[in-house]
């Protein structure tokens, strides 16, 4: 029998009951709420793999020690939540000696005597007819899944042994016989090389850290399609909360992803279109005014004017700001050309051939300053491009390196190209006078923006180079140094 505070947990006339409870497989228990007393039979400590007095017997030691964490609350609420007389039967898991948590059936009735309300309970060990209906309900949960939805594949990684399953759906994913065994390894090498570090990532942390993921990767199945889909997963768990399994889903998503990415790049469009209308409507209100307003003032002080030299000087400065104008609406012109030019075809376009075209149209430009142009397209050598909007950027690129040439030094000019995965790149270096960028880094790109002293400058030619490259979905950027040179990097696509 156990003994706590010094007295039995049976009367005497009851021994042979207690007896026959303690041999049973079972334990019971009693608990004071006053006195806050505990005590368990024999049978308590025997379910849990303990002798009578090798462990604690107290109230504190059993939530503390014995109680696993998560069932805390079940368990209180057994406890205190119920009427007198009430019967509640709730199962919890608690650390036995020597094979982990356990899960028990605990059954609790509160009773009052003369020693004031008290609890009393029994346990019955049930771990293995929970664990088969645990491993039931699992099994029934990731078929349910897999067969509920359409095109999804159900995958399972036993940790212990770090091997893969994978459902005949999955097998289906990656156009594989079923008969194949992939390791896990073998699965994420399916998956595009950017992607794969990622999973693997994924994985690792969901088997030491126990958590999810919900990743949407490119994968490439073993007759070279490649298409989006959903890798999903769930740690599972043992009684110590470490992963023992990771369970989860393969899913095809390929046609919802992609019409996804279109439509965000038809919002993307539609913004920087909005952006680009917005800063043309800017420019056109800023330019037209001044002229307008210049032309006015002249006009007015032609009409004031009674002298015929007086007269004549007015109208000289009329028909400058009349050129001016005409300048103008031609500049505002190939701006609103470039908006309705980007729905041309598009088409195959070599670097090489396109920039020797440049090259020829600025020989004279390039002899006179006695200037070094080297290219190199190799890394790149075509691209599916508007054929015009090339010639243009390397030409407006190519003058403006010719221009802003150092006078102390051979002019070296460098264009080349890089591919980096779906993107084109191609760069423009000079050793040029360069551009301060801490003083004009934000207005590079603006119109009738110019930042040296050449008469030349008319502030348009980057303004222009810019709006066809963002037109088509690319983007520019400077870099620069006084005095050392300039390089420009055009994400072309």
């Amino acid at each position: 029998m156990s003994i706590v505070g010094g007295n039995n947990f049976y009367s005497d006339d009851a021994s042979h009951l207690a007896q026959i409870i303690d041999h049973i497989n079972a334990g019971i228990w009693e608990f004071n709420i006053n006195t806050r007393d505990v005590k368990w039979s024999a049978g308590f400590y025997t379910i849990l793999g303990y002798m009578p007095g090798e462990i604690e017997c107290s109230y504190n030691f059993f939530l503390d020690h014995l109680l696993y964490h998560h069932d805390k609350p079940v368990f209180l609420d057994s406890i205190h939540a119920r009427g007198a007389e009430q019967t509640n039967i709730v199962q919890i898991r608690l650390l036995t000696k020597s094979q982990g948590y356990q899960w028990f059936e605990s059954t609790t009735q509160k009773w009052e005597n003369g020693d004031g309300p008290k609890f009393t309970g029994s346990l019955i060990n049930v771990n293995q007819a929970k664990l088969l209906r645990l491993h039931s309900a699992q099994n029934n949960l990731l078929f349910n899944e897999t067969g509920a939805i359409a095109r999804i594949s159900g995958f399972e990684i036993d940790v212990p042994l770090m091997t893969l399953w994978l459902s005949k759906e999955a097998f289906d994913i990656y156009e594989l016989n079923d008969k194949v065994k992939l390791s896990i390894e073998e699965a994420i090498s399916f998956f595009e090389p950017q992607y794969r570090a990622l999973l693997a990532d994924a994985i690792d942390k969901a088997i030491k850290y126990c958590k999810p993921y919900d990743l949407e990767l490119l994968f490439r199945s073993a007759k070279n399609n490649v298409i989006w889909v959903k890798a999903k997963g769930i740690p599972i768990i043992d009684d110590y909360g470490k992963c023992i399994k990771l369970r989860g889903i393969l899913q095809d998503i390929d046609g919802i992803k992609r019409k996804s990415l279109a439509l965000q790049a038809s919002i993307n469009l539609l913004n920087e279109q909005n952006k680009r209308l917005q800063n043309f409507a800017y420019i056109v209100s800023h330019n037209l005014r001044s002229h307008t307003g210049n032309l006015q003032f002249m006009v007015n002080l032609h009409e004031e004017s009674e002298s015929v030299d007086d007269r004549a000087e007015v109208f000289s400065h009329i028909k400058s700001i009349s050129n001016s104008l005409s300048t103008t609406i031609e500049h505002l012109n190939e701006i609103v050309k470039i908006q309705t030019d980007v729905e041309q075809e598009r088409k195959t376009v070599s670097f090489e051939e396109a920039f020797k075209n440049v090259m020829l149209a600025l020989q004279s430009n390039i002899e006179n300053t006695d200037a070094k142009i080297e290219y190199d397209f190799s890394k790149c050598p075509v691209i599916n491009y508007i054929p015009a909007y090339l010639e243009s950027i390397m030409q407006n690129l190519l003058t403006n390196s010719l221009k802003y040439r150092h006078m102390d030094r051979q002019v070296i000019i460098t264009c080349r190209t890089i591919k980096d995965h779906d993107h084109i790149y191609m760069t423009f270096e000079d050793n040029g006078i360069g551009i301060d960028m801490a003083r004009y880094g934000d207005k590079v790109f603006g119109m009738y923006k110019t930042f040296h002293q050449n008469s030349d400058a008319k502030g348009i030619g980057l303004f222009i180079t810019r709006n066809q490259i963002e037109a088509l979905g690319g983007f520019i950027k400077v870099d620069s140094t006084v005095n050392i040179g300039t390089k420009f990097t055009i994400r072309l696509v």
